[in-house]
């Protein structure tokens, strides 16, 4: 029965219930029994013209006088399924209804009901019909704006998480999308406790088999439906119901203690139509409402759209992956929200030994990479070739059997946050996986042409080096011990990646003692203050450079400071003779104004060159 009908208990609050003083004597179990009708009958044999779930009101003149007819009467109505029987006192029965009528009911669990002031029986059926008309009608409201919600949903393109969200938010129910393998993709716990929620999540959901693609499982209270298109499912959609045993408008049913006197006063107290509307989901067998059924498919349906929109993009895993490792670097959510849904997924966080990776290119497009010059690349390549790369630094984690979240993080890079035992494994993870993934990128590789020779023939090739996996830089951050500083560790493996792409070395993992002063100067490359410090330094040579651009007298001075202050060694390295060596360092010093044979001077100069040259060189090295 739709579980939009109120309950005998709902309609025993009606006002014009109330106003003939209700008393249950019997059947206080069926309480809670749906009402699909209102019935006003005077005869003994009316459960023939029933067909269940009617609330039957009588005043008893045409019942029969013998114990044995009225257990018949009795049994006949309960078998029949009619939801409760009100009997008004005063005209066949004054004191109270005969007891062997109420023991009768008793033993069928149907709701004996006196009404010991007289009613017209009229109002109570309007007021009972127009309660389900309305309830109806909200259901139909409901069912309208579900439509209108998940088509919008639609068209924009929302995403899981968002979907998900919408679902908890017009079902005041906890909502779960999980994968084939139980892991959670993106849930909502509609303000309960989202720890209590996941808790154990794929042995608790192993246990939910509904019997059939969207149906109810009232053993562990979930509506489930399958989630997928065109036969291919990936997912299933969970809403829990009842939700915490408070319904859709956030309003619990009322409890037995509500009822003046003793049990057999069994009136709750008044309460609104909003109320009634609400409690009535919980009619019947407690199955949830129709809307609620629908909202699942909707949702179900709005998500399968959207993977198959989104079916060249990276997976809904890979995203999920991504909003986490996003959020460690921004801050933007609570690292124990990302710590749960991590583990939902199946990536432990807690109580791990933490260490960020960033794996990109040396250069930011093909055309940068050596032996690539003159390739052809369109707008979509870039974004392929970021994938490609997600890809493999994903295999290589899967082949090196580390646990951890992986996913682009900007435009040019691919993160990972890996999850180790202790710290003791570190060196070796961080091995094995640099190991993987040029293992994983030799395989992909397609065969690339012999370089052309440009010596003749059993030279050595003169041509660029091939661009294999040593065009790959891996770079990790320090090891945290803590999800708190795990944005720390990537950001610094992030900041060592950009700084590598400078470094003609092919190291297997570049680590933060591998990138020098040159590598920290080149991450505060942007810094306002850096960049004053090298005008003050170096603004007054420069200067005279761009007027007298045929002698570059920096160029004299790299020499010099490249060559540890030995002026005959930077002389020959300047293809300068010692004189005019002496001579251009010599105006340098009148220049700048400083002592050129002074340490001190010497190394802020340096420095300041270093840091030229990380500004105007944003880029790998050539």
């Amino acid at each position: 029965m739709s579980p939009v009908f109120p309950t005998v208990r709902e309609v025993l609050a009606l006002v014009p219930v109330r106003h003939g003083a209700p008393r249950l004597v019997a059947g206080d179990a069926g309480l809670d029994r749906a009402v699909r009708w209102v019935h006003v009958a005077e005869v003994p044999d009316i459960a023939t013209l029933l067909g269940g779930g009617e609330l039957v009101l009588t005043t008893g003149i045409g019942l029969p006088a013998d114990d044995a007819g009225l257990r018949a009467f009795i049994g006949d109505l309960a078998d029949v399924g009619v939801s409760g029987l009100v009997v008004e006192l005063g005209r066949r029965y004054v004191s109270g209804v005969p007891r062997v009528m109420a023991a009768a009911a008793e033993r069928r669990g149907l709701p004996l009901v006196e009404l010991r002031r007289a009613v017209p029986f009229v109002r109570v059926t309007e007021a009972v019909h127009a309660l389900i008309v309305d309830a109806q009608l909200t259901e139909l409201r409901a069912t309208e704006e579900i439509h209108q919600r998940f088509t919008e949903l639609s068209v924009e393109g929302a995403d899981a998480a968002e979907v998900v969200r919408q679902a908890a938010e017009l079902s005041g129910c906890p909502v779960v999308l999980e994968n084939l393998s139980r892991q959670v993709l993106a849930y909502d716990p509609a303000g309960q406790s989202a720890e209590l929620l996941l808790y154990r999540w794929e042995q608790h959901s192993r246990r939910i088999r509904p019997g059939g693609r969207t149906a109810y499982d009232p053993d562990s209270g979930w509506l489930v439906t399958t989630v997928g298109a065109r036969g291919q499912d990936w997912g299933r959609l969970l809403l829990r119901w009842p939700a915490g045993g408070e319904l859709t408008t956030g309003r619990a049913l009322p409890a037995e203690s509500e009822r003046p006197g003793s049990p057999a006063d069994a009136v709750p107290a008044e309460r609104t139509d909003g109320d009634r509307v609400a409690s009535a989901s919980a009619a019947g067998s407690g199955a949830p409402p129709t809307r609620l059924t629908i909202l699942v498919e909707r949702a179900a349906s709005t998500l399968a759209l959207g993977r198959l929109i989104r079916r060249d993009a990276e997976g809904l895993e890979r995203q999920i992956h991504r909003t986490l490792l996003t959020a460690l670097l921004d801050h933007s959510r609570p690292v124990d929200e990302v710590a749960l849904r991590a583990n939902a997924l199946g990536v432990p966080l807690d109580r791990r030994h933490l260490v960020g990776v960033v794996v990109r290119h040396r250069a930011d497009d093909l055309a940068g990479e050596a032996g690539t010059a003159g390739a052809e690349a369109g707008p979509e390549v870039g974004p392929a070739r970021l994938r490609d790369l997600a890809e493999a630094v994903g295999q290589a984690l899967r082949e090196a059997r580390l646990a951890g979240l992986t996913s682009a993080v900007d435009d040019h890079a691919v993160g990972a946050l890996l999850a180790l035992p202790d710290p003791a494994a570190e060196e070796k993870a961080l091995a094995a996986f640099a190991a993987a993934l040029r293992r994983v990128r030799l395989d992909a590789a397609p065969p690339r042409p012999p370089a052309p020779r440009s010596g003749p023939p059993g030279a050595p090739s003169a041509g660029p080096r091939a661009v294999g996996p040593a065009a790959v830089i891996v770079a990790a951050g320090s090891g945290v011990g803590s999800l708190r500083e795990a944005g720390r560790s990537l950001t610094e493996a992030r900041q060592i990646a950009e700084t590598a792409r400078r470094d003609r070395r092919e190291l297997p993992v570049f680590r933060l003692p591998h990138v020098g002063l040159a590598g920290l100067l080149h991450l505060l490359r942007d810094e306002p203050r850096l960049q004053t410090f090298v005008e003050r330094e170096l603004g007054a040579l420069l200067t005279y450079d761009a007027q007298h651009p045929r002698e570059q007298l920096l160029d004299t001075l790299r020499a010099y400071l490249e060559q540890g202050r030995n002026k005959s060694a930077a002389a020959a390295a300047a293809h300068l003779s010692r004189p005019a060596f002496y001579e251009r360092l010599a105006r340098i010093a009148r220049i700048l104004n400083t002592d050129l044979d002074a340490v001190q001077p010497c190394l802020s100069l340096h420095v300041a060159l270093l840091a030229l040259d990380a500004i105007r060189n944003p880029g790998p090295s050539r």
